[in-house]
């Protein structure tokens, strides 16, 4: 008899990988452009709706609702229910122990950046 309780997806740890090569800016880049692709685009904010209808598009076709609603709750500070382009950014980053190591400084200083240019 199958289990009822599949097994939890794992988060591929990438960031640490894509830091290296594509350095503070170029990761801060990434990170904008993966928001961009899973927000709501009426709203300008990640939502339940938007995260699961635009996973796919970055491996997370397998994640159940109460993952990505897992996910949702993870970063949302504020507790509007959604994650903005900031609470995205500090969640990918928190998924990530390697960089959370040794990069709070840095990261606090691309953010910083980021949004005075409001590159994204």
């Amino acid at each position: 008899m199958a289990s009822q309780n599949p097994q939890p997806h794992h988060f591929h740890d990438s960031l640490p990988f894509m830091a290296n090569k594509l350095g503070g800016d170029g990761l801060i880049d990434e990170l904008c452009n993966g928001f961009n692709l899973l927000k709501d685009s009426d709203k300008g904010v990640i939502t339940f709706d938007s995260l699961k209808q635009n996973s796919a598009l970055l491996g997370l076709q397998g994640f159940s609702d109460e993952d990505l609603r897992s996910m949702l709750r993870q970063g949302d500070f504020d507790g509007d229910g959604a994650l903005s382009q900031l609470e995205f950014c500090v969640l990918m980053f928190r998924l990530s122990p390697e960089l959370m190591e040794g990069s709070q400084l840095w990261l606090e200083e691309a953010l910083q950046q980021e949004l005075r240019d409001d590159g994204c």
